[in-house]
């Protein structure tokens, strides 16, 4: 079975338990898809959202930065944004960014968030560094794997 096949086969199969249970949505998500049905207000079911996770994508890329603000031996990473939306450095216009150049980054420590269709999508870093760069500026329009931060990884 093709994966166009085996989605619309898990869609399908998600309506009929919608149906069956008489619930207004359901979600599931399976193998980085994430498909969601939805009953709108009245008896009609709303079109099918597939979604792919909220991950940051990282990049290794040669340090495009001028030489010495990177120690030799560091890798320069980028976390690249996982979806088209609107870039944020803070969480709410009156907090403070969370990170800036010269920060240190941990595994696991939301650097920004990417809204997406009124949702608010933290970004976590997957590795531990120093930022570098952060090229997009607050509020900002985001494509899929456009550099988000820079940083240098030990």
């Amino acid at each position: 079975m093709d994966d166009s096949k085996a989605v619309r086969s898990e869609i399908e199969a998600l309506a009929d338990i919608l149906d069956e249970k008489g619930l207004t949505e359901i979600e599931c998500e399976r193998a980085g898809l994430r498909i969601r049905v939805r009953r709108a207000a009245g008896t009609e079911a709303v079109p099918p959202t597939l979604t792919p996770p909220a991950r940051a994508q990282h990049s290794e890329t040669a340090p495009s930065l001028p030489a010495g603000e990177a120690d030799a031996g560091s890798q320069v990473r980028e976390i690249l944004s996982p979806m088209v939306g609107t870039y944020y450095e803070a969480p709410s216009p009156e907090s403070e960014p969370y990170v800036r150049v010269g920060d240190r980054v941990g595994r696991g420590q939301v650097v920004c968030i990417i809204e997406a269709m009124k949702l608010m999508n933290e970004i976590e870093s997957e590795f531990e560094g120093e930022v570098l760069e952060c090229p997009v500026s607050n509020s900002e329009p985001v494509e899929y794997g456009q550099p988000l931060l820079r940083l240098a990884v030990d």
